[in-house]
Protein backbone atom coordinates (compact mmCIF):
# COMPACT_ATOMS: atom_id res chain seq x y z
CA UNK A 1 0.00 0.00 0.00
CA UNK A 2 1.24 3.49 -0.78
CA UNK A 3 0.12 6.93 0.26
CA UNK A 4 1.09 10.57 0.01
CA UNK A 5 0.64 13.18 -2.71
CA UNK A 6 2.94 12.44 -5.67
CA UNK A 7 4.70 9.86 -3.50
CA UNK A 8 4.94 6.13 -4.03
CA UNK A 9 7.47 5.20 -1.40
CA UNK A 10 5.42 4.72 1.75
CA UNK A 11 4.97 1.12 2.77
CA UNK A 12 2.78 -0.30 5.49
CA UNK A 13 2.59 -3.83 6.87
CA UNK A 14 -0.48 -5.67 8.04
CA UNK A 15 -1.01 -9.25 9.13
CA UNK A 16 -2.54 -11.57 6.54
CA UNK A 17 -3.53 -15.22 6.40
CA UNK A 18 -2.85 -17.67 3.61
CA UNK A 19 -5.02 -20.65 2.69
CA UNK A 20 -2.67 -23.38 1.50
CA UNK A 21 -3.96 -25.91 -1.02
CA UNK A 22 -2.56 -27.58 -4.13
CA UNK A 23 -3.99 -28.45 -7.53
CA UNK A 24 -5.04 -32.10 -7.80
CA UNK A 25 -4.76 -32.75 -4.08
CA UNK A 26 -7.49 -35.06 -2.74
CA UNK A 27 -9.61 -34.23 0.30
CA UNK A 28 -8.13 -37.25 2.05
CA UNK A 29 -4.58 -36.01 1.65
CA UNK A 30 -5.66 -32.53 2.76
CA UNK A 31 -7.17 -33.90 5.98
CA UNK A 32 -4.03 -35.91 6.73
CA UNK A 33 -1.67 -33.00 6.10
CA UNK A 34 -1.48 -31.94 9.77
CA UNK A 35 1.25 -29.31 9.31
CA UNK A 36 -0.59 -27.49 6.53
CA UNK A 37 -3.89 -27.60 8.43
CA UNK A 38 -2.30 -26.11 11.54
CA UNK A 39 -0.75 -23.32 9.48
CA UNK A 40 -4.14 -22.60 7.87
CA UNK A 41 -5.82 -22.44 11.31
CA UNK A 42 -3.12 -20.09 12.57
CA UNK A 43 -3.56 -17.85 9.55
CA UNK A 44 -7.28 -17.42 10.24
CA UNK A 45 -6.27 -15.43 13.30
CA UNK A 46 -3.68 -13.53 11.23
CA UNK A 47 -6.47 -12.59 8.83
CA UNK A 48 -8.74 -11.36 11.63
CA UNK A 49 -5.98 -9.29 13.19
CA UNK A 50 -4.88 -7.94 9.78
CA UNK A 51 -8.44 -6.84 8.99
CA UNK A 52 -8.56 -4.79 12.18
CA UNK A 53 -5.13 -3.29 11.39
CA UNK A 54 -6.28 -2.47 7.85
CA UNK A 55 -9.45 -0.78 9.10
CA UNK A 56 -7.49 1.65 11.24
CA UNK A 57 -4.87 2.18 8.53
CA UNK A 58 -7.43 2.98 5.84
CA UNK A 59 -9.27 5.29 8.20
CA UNK A 60 -6.06 7.23 8.70
CA UNK A 61 -4.90 7.29 5.05
CA UNK A 62 -8.34 7.91 3.47
CA UNK A 63 -7.45 6.63 -0.05
CA UNK A 64 -9.77 7.48 -2.94
CA UNK A 65 -9.42 4.05 -4.53
CA UNK A 66 -7.74 0.73 -3.74
CA UNK A 67 -6.11 -1.66 -6.21
CA UNK A 68 -6.00 -5.29 -5.09
CA UNK A 69 -3.49 -7.11 -7.25
CA UNK A 70 -4.28 -10.55 -5.86
CA UNK A 71 -2.39 -12.47 -3.21
CA UNK A 72 -3.42 -13.19 0.36
CA UNK A 73 -2.21 -9.81 1.68
CA UNK A 74 -5.08 -8.10 -0.16
CA UNK A 75 -7.84 -9.94 1.71
CA UNK A 76 -7.69 -8.06 5.04
CA UNK A 77 -7.48 -4.75 3.17
CA UNK A 78 -10.44 -5.68 0.99
CA UNK A 79 -12.51 -6.78 3.98
CA UNK A 80 -11.71 -3.57 5.84
CA UNK A 81 -12.51 -1.39 2.82
CA UNK A 82 -15.75 -3.07 1.74
CA UNK A 83 -18.63 -0.69 1.00
CA UNK A 84 -16.54 2.25 2.28
CA UNK A 85 -13.75 2.71 -0.25
CA UNK A 86 -14.03 1.79 -3.96
CA UNK A 87 -11.83 -1.13 -4.98
CA UNK A 88 -10.52 -2.51 -8.26
CA UNK A 89 -9.17 -6.06 -8.40
CA UNK A 90 -6.65 -7.28 -10.95
CA UNK A 91 -6.02 -10.90 -11.93
CA UNK A 92 -2.93 -11.65 -13.99
CA UNK A 93 -3.63 -15.35 -14.56
CA UNK A 94 -6.49 -16.85 -16.52
CA UNK A 95 -7.86 -18.29 -13.28
CA UNK A 96 -8.81 -15.65 -10.68
CA UNK A 97 -6.99 -16.10 -7.39
CA UNK A 98 -8.86 -17.00 -4.19
CA UNK A 99 -7.90 -13.69 -2.58
CA UNK A 100 -9.59 -11.61 -5.26
CA UNK A 101 -12.59 -13.94 -5.35
CA UNK A 102 -13.15 -13.42 -1.62
CA UNK A 103 -13.44 -9.65 -1.97
CA UNK A 104 -14.77 -9.42 -5.54
CA UNK A 105 -18.37 -8.77 -4.50
CA UNK A 106 -17.36 -5.32 -3.25
CA UNK A 107 -15.17 -4.36 -6.23
CA UNK A 108 -16.22 -1.60 -8.61
CA UNK A 109 -14.31 -3.21 -11.47
CA UNK A 110 -12.45 -6.45 -12.09
CA UNK A 111 -9.39 -5.82 -14.26
CA UNK A 112 -8.12 -8.95 -16.02
CA UNK A 113 -4.81 -10.00 -17.49
CA UNK A 114 -6.36 -12.47 -19.92
CA UNK A 115 -9.38 -12.03 -22.23
CA UNK A 116 -12.73 -11.77 -20.43
CA UNK A 117 -14.01 -15.19 -21.53
CA UNK A 118 -11.74 -16.83 -18.93
CA UNK A 119 -13.48 -15.12 -16.03
CA UNK A 120 -16.91 -15.42 -14.42
CA UNK A 121 -17.09 -11.80 -13.32
CA UNK A 122 -20.22 -9.80 -14.29
CA UNK A 123 -19.65 -8.43 -17.78
CA UNK A 124 -20.55 -4.88 -16.81
CA UNK A 125 -17.84 -4.85 -14.12
CA UNK A 126 -15.04 -6.67 -16.00
CA UNK A 127 -12.32 -4.85 -17.93
CA UNK A 128 -9.55 -6.49 -19.95
CA UNK A 129 -6.44 -4.46 -19.14
CA UNK A 130 -3.64 -6.96 -19.65
CA UNK A 131 -0.76 -7.79 -17.31
CA UNK A 132 1.47 -5.08 -15.84
CA UNK A 133 4.99 -5.14 -17.27
CA UNK A 134 8.03 -3.06 -16.30
CA UNK A 135 9.02 -0.23 -18.65
CA UNK A 136 12.42 -1.88 -19.30
CA UNK A 137 10.66 -4.57 -21.38
CA UNK A 138 10.37 -3.37 -24.97
CA UNK A 139 9.63 -4.87 -28.35
CA UNK A 140 12.97 -6.27 -29.50
CA UNK A 141 14.35 -5.26 -32.88
CA UNK A 142 17.71 -6.21 -34.37
CA UNK A 143 19.49 -3.15 -33.03
CA UNK A 144 18.26 -3.63 -29.46
CA UNK A 145 19.07 -7.35 -29.51
CA UNK A 146 22.60 -6.54 -30.68
CA UNK A 147 23.10 -4.02 -27.87
CA UNK A 148 21.90 -6.54 -25.28
CA UNK A 149 24.27 -9.18 -26.66
CA UNK A 150 27.14 -6.72 -26.50
CA UNK A 151 26.33 -5.87 -22.87
CA UNK A 152 26.38 -9.61 -22.09
CA UNK A 153 29.63 -10.12 -24.06
CA UNK A 154 27.97 -12.56 -26.46
CA UNK A 155 28.86 -12.52 -30.17
CA UNK A 156 26.25 -10.99 -32.44
CA UNK A 157 26.06 -14.12 -34.61
CA UNK A 158 25.41 -16.42 -31.61
CA UNK A 159 22.15 -18.25 -30.98
CA UNK A 160 21.03 -17.62 -27.39
CA UNK A 161 18.87 -19.91 -25.27
CA UNK A 162 17.62 -18.51 -21.95
CA UNK A 163 16.13 -20.85 -19.37
CA UNK A 164 14.31 -19.66 -16.26
CA UNK A 165 12.20 -21.44 -13.68
CA UNK A 166 11.62 -18.45 -11.43
CA UNK A 167 13.49 -17.16 -8.39
CA UNK A 168 13.39 -20.58 -6.70
CA UNK A 169 14.14 -22.43 -9.90
CA UNK A 170 12.44 -25.58 -11.12
CA UNK A 171 13.97 -28.93 -10.19
CA UNK A 172 12.57 -30.77 -13.21
CA UNK A 173 13.41 -27.98 -15.61
CA UNK A 174 16.93 -27.79 -14.19
CA UNK A 175 17.41 -31.56 -14.36
CA UNK A 176 16.12 -31.64 -17.93
CA UNK A 177 18.50 -28.91 -19.11
CA UNK A 178 21.47 -30.44 -17.30
CA UNK A 179 20.88 -33.73 -19.12
CA UNK A 180 20.70 -32.22 -22.62
CA UNK A 181 22.94 -29.13 -22.45
CA UNK A 182 26.21 -30.92 -23.31
CA UNK A 183 24.68 -32.44 -26.44
CA UNK A 184 23.03 -29.15 -27.47
CA UNK A 185 26.30 -27.24 -27.13
CA UNK A 186 28.11 -29.87 -29.18
CA UNK A 187 25.48 -30.01 -31.93
CA UNK A 188 25.13 -26.22 -32.24
CA UNK A 189 28.62 -24.66 -31.97
CA UNK A 190 27.36 -21.04 -31.94
CA UNK A 191 24.82 -21.71 -29.17
CA UNK A 192 25.04 -19.86 -25.84
CA UNK A 193 22.93 -21.00 -22.90
CA UNK A 194 21.97 -18.71 -20.01
CA UNK A 195 20.37 -20.82 -17.30
CA UNK A 196 18.76 -19.19 -14.27
CA UNK A 197 18.61 -22.12 -11.85
CA UNK A 198 17.18 -20.52 -8.68
CA UNK A 199 18.63 -19.88 -5.25
CA UNK A 200 20.85 -22.64 -3.94
CA UNK A 201 20.95 -24.58 -7.23
CA UNK A 202 24.12 -23.26 -8.85
CA UNK A 203 25.90 -26.60 -8.54
CA UNK A 204 23.25 -28.50 -10.53
CA UNK A 205 25.67 -29.01 -13.46
CA UNK A 206 28.20 -30.70 -11.21
CA UNK A 207 31.62 -30.85 -12.84
CA UNK A 208 30.35 -29.95 -16.32
CA UNK A 209 31.35 -26.54 -17.64
CA UNK A 210 31.47 -24.90 -21.06
CA UNK A 211 32.56 -21.44 -22.24
CA UNK A 212 29.10 -20.92 -23.76
CA UNK A 213 27.19 -21.97 -20.63
CA UNK A 214 26.29 -19.39 -17.99
CA UNK A 215 24.62 -20.50 -14.79
CA UNK A 216 23.11 -18.03 -12.32
CA UNK A 217 20.84 -18.31 -9.31
CA UNK A 218 19.09 -15.08 -10.32
CA UNK A 219 19.15 -12.77 -13.33
CA UNK A 220 18.84 -9.25 -11.83
CA UNK A 221 18.42 -7.61 -15.25
CA UNK A 222 16.57 -10.43 -16.92
CA UNK A 223 15.11 -8.14 -19.59
CA UNK A 224 18.63 -7.98 -21.12
CA UNK A 225 19.06 -11.76 -21.10
CA UNK A 226 15.64 -12.47 -22.59
CA UNK A 227 16.06 -9.52 -24.95
CA UNK A 228 19.23 -11.12 -26.31
CA UNK A 229 17.60 -14.56 -26.55
CA UNK A 230 16.44 -16.36 -29.65
CA UNK A 231 14.48 -18.89 -27.58
CA UNK A 232 13.27 -18.71 -23.97
CA UNK A 233 12.22 -21.68 -21.84
CA UNK A 234 10.00 -20.66 -18.94
CA UNK A 235 7.20 -21.61 -16.60
CA UNK A 236 3.71 -20.33 -17.44
CA UNK A 237 3.30 -17.51 -14.93
CA UNK A 238 1.27 -14.68 -16.42
CA UNK A 239 3.77 -11.95 -15.50
CA UNK A 240 6.74 -13.65 -17.15
CA UNK A 241 4.71 -14.51 -20.25
CA UNK A 242 3.58 -10.89 -20.55
CA UNK A 243 7.17 -9.65 -20.31
CA UNK A 244 8.21 -12.07 -23.03
CA UNK A 245 5.14 -11.11 -25.06
CA UNK A 246 6.14 -7.46 -25.03
CA UNK A 247 9.57 -8.52 -26.29
CA UNK A 248 7.99 -10.84 -28.91
CA UNK A 249 10.02 -13.88 -27.87
CA UNK A 250 9.73 -17.45 -29.10
CA UNK A 251 8.94 -19.45 -25.96
CA UNK A 252 8.88 -23.06 -24.85
CA UNK A 253 6.57 -23.17 -21.83
CA UNK A 254 6.64 -25.83 -19.11
CA UNK A 255 3.62 -25.09 -16.86
CA UNK A 256 3.74 -26.06 -13.20
CA UNK A 257 0.81 -28.51 -12.81
CA UNK A 258 0.42 -28.38 -9.01
CA UNK A 259 -0.06 -24.66 -8.43
CA UNK A 260 -3.46 -23.59 -7.12
CA UNK A 261 -6.29 -24.26 -9.54
CA UNK A 262 -3.87 -25.34 -12.26
CA UNK A 263 -3.71 -21.71 -13.43
CA UNK A 264 -0.39 -22.16 -15.24
CA UNK A 265 -1.90 -25.02 -17.23
CA UNK A 266 -4.76 -22.71 -18.28
CA UNK A 267 -2.37 -19.88 -19.18
CA UNK A 268 -0.24 -22.21 -21.30
CA UNK A 269 -3.17 -23.87 -23.07
CA UNK A 270 -4.67 -20.50 -24.04
CA UNK A 271 -1.40 -19.44 -25.66
CA UNK A 272 -0.80 -22.83 -27.28
CA UNK A 273 -4.20 -22.76 -28.97
CA UNK A 274 -3.39 -19.29 -30.28
CA UNK A 275 -0.15 -20.57 -31.82
CA UNK A 276 1.91 -18.32 -29.55
CA UNK A 277 4.02 -20.84 -27.58
CA UNK A 278 5.22 -24.43 -27.59
CA UNK A 279 4.06 -26.27 -24.46
CA UNK A 280 6.02 -29.11 -22.87
CA UNK A 281 4.34 -31.32 -20.27
CA UNK A 282 6.32 -31.56 -17.03
CA UNK A 283 5.75 -35.31 -16.68
CA UNK A 284 6.96 -35.87 -20.24
CA UNK A 285 10.01 -33.73 -19.46
CA UNK A 286 10.84 -35.85 -16.43
CA UNK A 287 10.40 -39.10 -18.36
CA UNK A 288 12.40 -38.20 -21.47
CA UNK A 289 14.01 -34.73 -21.53
CA UNK A 290 15.69 -35.46 -24.86
CA UNK A 291 12.40 -36.06 -26.65
CA UNK A 292 10.25 -33.61 -24.67
CA UNK A 293 12.63 -30.65 -24.54
CA UNK A 294 15.66 -31.07 -26.78
CA UNK A 295 13.58 -31.74 -29.89
CA UNK A 296 11.57 -28.46 -29.74
CA UNK A 297 14.71 -26.51 -28.74
CA UNK A 298 16.62 -27.72 -31.79
CA UNK A 299 13.59 -27.15 -34.00
CA UNK A 300 13.26 -23.52 -32.92
CA UNK A 301 16.96 -22.75 -33.00
CA UNK A 302 17.18 -23.97 -36.59
CA UNK A 303 13.93 -22.39 -37.83
CA UNK A 304 14.09 -18.59 -37.75
CA UNK A 305 10.70 -18.26 -39.42
CA UNK A 306 8.99 -20.35 -36.73
CA UNK A 307 10.69 -18.31 -34.00
CA UNK A 308 9.40 -15.12 -35.59
CA UNK A 309 5.86 -16.49 -35.93
CA UNK A 310 5.66 -17.58 -32.31
CA UNK A 311 7.11 -14.32 -31.03
CA UNK A 312 4.79 -12.11 -33.05
CA UNK A 313 1.72 -14.17 -32.11
CA UNK A 314 2.62 -13.86 -28.43
CA UNK A 315 3.24 -10.12 -28.90
CA UNK A 316 -0.18 -9.59 -30.49
CA UNK A 317 -1.86 -11.29 -27.52
CA UNK A 318 -0.04 -9.05 -25.05
CA UNK A 319 -1.34 -5.63 -23.97
CA UNK A 320 1.87 -3.61 -24.17
CA UNK A 321 0.42 -0.55 -22.36
CA UNK A 322 -1.40 -2.45 -19.60
CA UNK A 323 -0.09 -0.09 -16.92
CA UNK A 324 -1.57 2.91 -18.72
CA UNK A 325 -4.91 1.16 -19.25
CA UNK A 326 -5.16 0.15 -15.59
CA UNK A 327 -4.04 3.59 -14.38
CA UNK A 328 -6.81 5.27 -16.39
CA UNK A 329 -9.35 2.86 -14.89
CA UNK A 330 -8.18 3.67 -11.35
CA UNK A 331 -8.28 7.42 -12.04
CA UNK A 332 -11.84 7.07 -13.35
CA UNK A 333 -12.93 5.24 -10.18
CA UNK A 334 -11.12 7.68 -7.91
CA UNK A 335 -12.56 10.76 -9.61
CA UNK A 336 -16.05 9.29 -9.50
CA UNK A 337 -15.68 8.61 -5.77
CA UNK A 338 -14.49 12.18 -5.14
CA UNK A 339 -17.59 13.77 -6.66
Amino acid sequence: MTAGKNSFDRQYKVFAGKFRRYNGESWQSRLLDIKTNLLNIRDVFYLLFGTIESWFLLRRLKPDVILLKGGFVGVPIGLAARKRIPMVTHDSDALPGLANRLVSRWAVYHATGMPLEFYHYPKEKARFTGVLVGSQYKHINKSLRTSYKQSLHIPDDALVLVVTGGSLGSQRLNDGLVSIAPDLLERIPNLWIIHQVGRGNQDCYGSFSHPHLRVADLLPNMYRDTGAADVVITRAGANTLAELGVQAKACIVVPNPILTGGHQLINAEHLRKAGAVIVVDEEALAADPGKALQTPIQRLLTDKRLRSQLGEHLHKLTVADAAQVLAELLIEVGERAGK
